[in-house]
């Protein structure tokens, strides 16, 4: 007896689209239009249970917070994770969406903001949701175990070694694979992959510089920590582009820089919040070093009474894709998808998925899907305006077509499943 080929299989499971379409796109609208922030996902986590639950999946609760997992077991075979986060954003959503989000809430430190979807992880929820609904649906074609993680606090880079912490390795089998995907802004019905590093390594500090305060009228008897803190902006901008090799990528960007409360006192220190992108360690190392020398000089300079404070509060960590597994699923990817599959550029921005596979010793693959309607970014693009006028994740005004991209994410998630399953 021969297995059915991988096409005729993998077809057998997309049938069943149609039907699924019926309440993806309803489900995608709801979680769009009731965002919730980092850790507190209950109502998508509980809108994620009431879809996977009756599909016959053993669905484990509350993972690190908020988070879900489901199991699907269907007999002897590989077992693949795929994994979706789920927390939006503290932004005022202007898209303009007549399902676009009103919500406020919380935030840790305690003041109200307004909450949205910025940044499409409402696409990858309602995309895992959707492809582990069709597998569910067709376990005469494949066999193996599924494993659909939801995964809580993506933005505040601490939910999957939340998860983790909360013994995720002890509630499924080891996988064999993990994979994960992003919308993107690029055109819709796309699918980008790449092997190697794909997105970078973040990491954010909190440096404090002690100066002297006094009158403003009497700037001889103060250390200025405004000024110091202007030279020190100045000064870190040097390290990306006369420290490094110009083919070595990295980004730094001083994000705030607070100090004083009026205008004629000057104060006794300023904070600067600093945030770094890189793609390796040696980089990574090298910049951070070249951070702390350049501060202690340039406060070594201002005869400051006191050391400059480092404070590293916030850091995700490098992601690099699997050669191996990304060749597989880029080729699954293209006999799906023809010219629409193509090369993701690499990215600046974070990620925490890389967390899961990493601790769990699992080779892994991180792709794109393209969220931007096809005519409005072919017009950016040949008015040469796409940095302009197309908005990208974390805009307020971020907004994926519905489809292609929900069929596009779905296809794509099960695709690249059934390369194993």
């Amino acid at each position: 007896m021969t297995s059915a080929p991988a096409d005729s299989r993998l077809d057998s499971v997309l049938a069943g689209l149609t039907g699924v379409r019926g309440w993806q796109e309803d489900f995608y609208r709801d979680l769009h239009r009731y965002p919730e922030l980092s850790h507190q996902e209950h109502r998508t986590a509980g809108r994620v249970v009431e879809r996977l639950r009756p599909a016959g999946f053993d669905v484990h609760e509350g993972i690190g917070g908020t988070g879900v997992v489901a199991v699907l077991r269907n007999g002897d075979g590989p077992t693949v994770l795929m994994r979706a986060d789920m927390d939006a954003l503290p932004v005022r959503e202007r898209t303009g969406l007549p399902y676009a989000s009103t919500v406020t809430a919380t935030d840790p430190a305690g003041h109200e903001v307004p909450v949205m979807h910025a940044c499409g992880h409402d696409v990858h929820v309602t995309c895992l949701a959707a492809a582990a609904q069709l597998l569910a649906d067709a376990r005469d074609a494949w066999t193996g175990t599924l494993v659909a993680l939801f995964q809580p606090a993506e933005e505040t880079g601490d939910g999957a070694r939340g998860m983790l912490d909360d013994d995720l390795a002890k509630l499924i089998p080891t996988p064999n694979v993990a994979m994960a995907q992003h919308v993107l802004p690029f055109p819709a019905g796309q699918v980008r992959t790449r092997p190697g590093p794909v997105l970078s390594a973040a990491d954010s500090l909190r440096i404090i510089l002690h100066g002297q305060g006094a009158h403003g009228s009497m700037p001889q008897a103060a250390v200025d920590p405004v000024v110091l803190a202007s030279s020190i902006v100045l000064r870190l901008q040097t390290i990306v582009s006369r420290e490094l090799a110009p083919g070595d990528p990295a980004v730094l960007t001083v994000g705030s820089v607070q100090a004083g409360s009026k205008s004629n006192v000057i104060p006794d220190s300023a904070t600067l919040l600093l945030n770094m992108r890189t793609y390796d360690d040696v980089t990574r190392t090298a910049v951070l070093d070249a951070i702390q020398r350049i501060v202690t000089a340039e406060c070594q300079a201002s005869r400051c009474p006191q050391e400059p404070n480092f404070e590293r509060y916030e850091s995700f960590p490098l992601t690099t894709n699997d050669d191996g597994v990304t060749a597989r699923v880029a080729e699954a990817f293209a006999g799906l998808f023809g010219e629409r599959a193509a090369e993701l550029p690499r990215q600046s921005a974070s990620e925490d998925f890389s967390d899961i596979p990493s601790a769990l010793g699992v080779p892994y693959t991180y792709w794109g899907i393209g969220g931007i309607d096809g005519d409005a970014y072919r017009s950016a693009e040949k008015a040469g305006r796409v940095n302009q006028d197309i908005p990208v994740n974390h805009s307020a005004t971020f907004a994926p077509v519905v489809e292609p991209t929900l069929e596009t994410g779905t296809q794509a998630l099960v695709a690249a499943a059934m390369v194993w399953l």
